[in-house]
């Protein structure tokens, strides 16, 4: 990697991480995304290489090479995104005189519908957690506390156990770039956090008494991270998914917060209200709930109407 390219990536990244706050997740997409803009800058060097001095037309050549090498159009968009952010925050802070990607645009992308369970299926993983061996108790919570939410899995597994202690009716979480919300807690949710929290309880009262140290998380670990993590968590729903019958390809964190939106979409909440829950920054990504909506208000009428039957 050029050195003055790295060095404009870090000083990047770490700006979008002071002054807007920006997600690890997020943070880390970026870093891939330029580093890989440069990884291919510097193995065509018959034109500019440095990010100072880059034209427009190499990267325009860039994400022509990102597409025929059958990238996604979502993966491309993401990349272009960096991209023009990069470059944006470089005119800024008077790093250069022109913005190369100023005019560049992504072809415009069909929304895709996210999927997402129905009520039965949910109800069928919630029996299979009440029944998993040995970790029963934590798996429900886990579940229960994801679909009466709709969290998203970071925010699930690194909650701390301070913010669910006294049977809470609101569960306050830390969202992306650290802005926080409230969200209600059904009864089911709230009966399977207190008996994970007593059995959590007396699994530290006995790490401290050994001389340990306690865990400040809901979840705890012996991990790096010290709590649950997602790709734990994704393993234990792709158990739970064989154990309920369903296909594992179709259960996911993030599916099952689609189905906490779509099915309180179907029952007559709000969209600004969802929007509130989901920690959604635009209401325009919560709108997306609604096409699922319409497909299911189609689908019914289709079925049960009695002018659509042959």
């Amino acid at each position: 990697m050029s050195l003055s390219n790295a060095r404009w990536i870090s000083t990047f990244l770490d700006a979008q991480a002071a002054e807007l706050g920006a997600a690890r997740n997020t943070l880390l997409a970026y870093g891939r995304d330029l580093v890989d803009f440069d990884g291919w800058l510097q193995a065509h060097p018959d034109g500019e290489t440095a990010f100072v001095t880059v034209p427009e037309a190499r990267i325009e050549a860039y994400m022509a090479h990102c597409a025929a090498t059958g990238l996604s159009a979502a993966t491309r968009a993401r990349r272009l995104s960096a991209i023009r952010q990069l470059f944006r925050f470089a005119f800024d802070e008077g790093w250069r005189t022109d913005n190369p990607a100023l005019r560049l645009k992504g072809k415009t992308q069909a929304r895709k519908l996210p999927e997402t369970l129905q009520i039965d299926e949910v109800d069928r993983l919630l029996q299979a957690a009440r029944t998993r061996p040995h970790d029963a108790v934590r798996t429900t919570c886990l579940l229960e506390l994801l679909y009466a939410t709709g969290m998203r899995v970071t925010e699930l597994v690194s909650l701390p156990a301070a913010a669910t202690r006294g049977d809470p009716r609101m569960l306050l979480i830390r969202g992306k770039g650290g802005k926080e919300r409230l969200v209600p807690l059904s009864p089911p949710a709230r009966t399977a956090l207190a008996d994970w929290l007593a059995q959590r309880d007396a699994g530290q009262e006995e790490i401290r008494l050994a001389g340990g140290s306690v865990s400040k998380f809901l979840f705890p670990s012996h991990g790096v991270a010290g709590h649950l993590t997602r790709q734990h968590f994704l393993v234990i729903l792709k158990d739970l998914a064989v154990a309920a019958g369903i296909s594992p390809a179709r259960v996911s964190p993030h599916k099952l917060r689609h189905a906490f939106a779509t099915h309180l979409l179907a029952n007559g909440a709000d969209l600004r209200a969802i929007q509130t829950l989901l920690g959604h920054a635009d209401i325009a990504t919560t709108e997306i709930y609604t096409h699922v909506l319409d497909a299911h208000l189609k689908d019914l009428v289709l079925t049960h109407h009695p002018l659509a039957q042959d």
